[in-house]
């Protein structure tokens, strides 16, 4: 990519973090349902992957939209000056668990699916919880491009808000952060690097899941809680709902991602309109082992 093109599409970004959130989202809904429109294997997914949850079409269509919304809210989230507020309001649903999770002093894990708007909420818990709690870190894959990947790094790095990558390095940065009592998010639906999961059901299909969640808290002894950020309707802002994941967790590696993905099909149903079905759930990373037997 030329150096002009990255400054033009740096430029368009800091133009869109300008606008109201419900101008964008509206704006997002176009674009979700162009790249509906134009990619034949994005909407083959998308339909494959709702049919396989069991999610009626006249909900799944509106993560069609959902997919554009959640791109067009990365502007004003990415863009915000450091040490400014959130410029959408975001509420809190359960925070007390959170609450009662940190004054236990073991660090925690907060896991969430790729569902409703999952960049505001580490976003939001800086803000809310970094300077008394400790600030959060995110797992993050950097981007190819190296204009983006600068942008997303400044972006994640924020007080009360730190970036992890997805590598050894990163594994031991989140580890740090929990002996010290900080928290740490994951979105454990992501397709990890090769070597690092293990095949376990999701949505009644073998995928490759990532392990590091568990592995975390084994380590570490942290507690851990489920989190999602809801969109609200008309740009009204985020609605951060968090629970208990509801069961301890297994020591064996294939057990416990059952169980987390167990958690997350939760999650996803409860909002549907909301995932984003067309991602790539069940690639097989480079290299991976085959299939467990016995998963069905």
């Amino acid at each position: 990519m030329t150096r002009f093109l990255a400054i033009f599409l740096t430029g368009s970004l800091r133009f869109l973090a300008r606008f109201p959130l419900r101008w964008l989202q509206a704006l997002g809904s176009l674009v979700g349902w162009g790249y509906y429109a134009m990619s034949s294997s994005h909407r083959e997914r998308f339909r494959v992957n709702a049919s396989r949850a069991g999610v009626p079409w006249t909900q799944a269509r509106a993560g069609i939209a959902a997919t554009g919304q959640m791109m067009m809210e990365l502007p004003p989230l990415w863009l915000r000056p450091q040490g400014a507020p959130l410029p959408m309001p975001v509420q809190w649903q359960g925070a007390e668990l959170i609450e009662t999770a940190l004054a236990a002093g073991r660090g925690l894990v907060m896991l969430t699916p790729h569902l409703g708007c999952f960049e505001a909420i580490g976003q939001s818990y800086a803000e809310r919880y970094g300077a008394r709690c400790g600030a959060m870190t995110v797992l993050y894959r950097p981007a190819r491009q190296p204009w983006l990947q600068d942008l997303v790094e400044a972006a994640r790095r924020r007080p009360g808000l730190h970036a992890a990558p997805a590598t050894l390095a990163g594994v031991r940065q989140m580890i740090r952060a929990l002996k010290r009592g900080e928290v740490v998010g994951l979105l454990p639906d992501q397709v990890p690097p090769t070597s690092q999961g293990v095949w376990a059901p999701f949505f009644g299909r073998p995928a490759y899941t990532m392990t590091l969640a568990s592995r975390l808290v084994q380590q570490t002894g942290a507690a851990l809680l489920l989190v999602w950020g809801e969109r609200l309707p008309k740009g009204a802002g985020y609605l951060v709902r968090v629970s208990e994941l509801g069961e301890p967790l297994p020591d064996d590696n294939v057990a416990a991602a059952t169980v987390i993905n167990g958690a997350m099909q939760r999650l996803i149903l409860q909002c549907p309109q909301q995932y984003l079905w067309g991602y790539h759930r069940y690639r097989k990373p480079h290299a991976a082992p085959a299939q467990t037997q016995g998963v069905p």
